[in-house]
C-alpha cells in the first residue's frame, strides 16, 4: 500500500502514522490488491475552491475524496479525440498498483472539529482519512440510511483494529 502525502500547510504531519492507518484501514475493508492513494492537507482556501469547483459549495469542508473510478470515465468524455485518432481510451496503467484515487483534508478545519468534538487533532485526522478512504471504495453515507450504516460500521471496524 502506497500514500503519496503532498502537505500544503506549514504543519507538522506524522506521515508515517497516516500511512499505518491507510494500511490499516484498506486491510480491514478487504483490500488485497496493491493499492495506491494521494493525499494532500490544504489550508481553508484551498479547500474552500475546491469544494466549490467540484461539488459546487462555497465553503470550507473537511475531507474530499476523488476516486478514479469516475476520473477515467471522465477522462474519456473529456478527451474523444483520443479514442478517434488513436483507437485508444484513458485506462488504469498495467502496474499491477490499483491507484484508488486523491484525498484532501484541511488541516485548519480538522483541528476545529477535534477541539469542537474533545478529541486529538491525530484522531480527527485519523477519522478523516478513513472516512475518504472509505468513499475511494465506494462508501457513499450520503446516497441512504443503509448506506450510511453500511460506511459508519466500517469506520468503527478500522477505528478497532488501529
Amino acid at each position: 500500500m502506497m500514500l503519496e502525502i503532498h502537505n500544503f500547510t506549514q504543519n507538522e504531519i506524522d506521515e508515517e502514522f497516516l500511512k499505518r492507518v491507510a494500511k490499516s484501514a484498506l486491510k480491514t475493508a478487504g483490500i488485497k490488491d496493491r493499492a495506491e492513494i494521494s493525499l494532500a492537507i490544504v489550508g481553508d482556501g484551498r479547500m474552500r475552491k475546491l469544494n466549490k469547483m467540484y461539488r459546487g459549495k462555497n465553503r470550507v469542508t473537511d475531507v474530499l475524496s476523488f476516486d478514479n473510478r469516475s476520473v477515467i470515465p471522465y477522462l474519456n468524455k473529456a478527451f474523444p479525440r483520443l479514442k478517434r485518432a488513436t483507437g485508444e481510451k484513458f485506462i488504469e496503467p498495467p502496474s499491477g498498483i490499483k491507484r484508488l484515487g486523491e484525498i484532501i483534508i484541511c488541516y485548519p478545519q480538522a483541528k476545529k472539529q477535534a477541539k469542537r468534538l474533545k478529541h486529538s487533532l491525530e484522531k480527527e485526522l485519523t477519522v478523516l482519512l478513513i472516512h475518504g478512504i472509505l468513499h475511494l471504495l465506494g462508501y457513499d453515507h450520503e446516497k441512504s440510511e443503509s448506506e450510511a450504516s453500511k460506511t459508519e460500521e466500517m469506520e468503527k471496524n478500522i477505528l478497532k483494529e488501529i
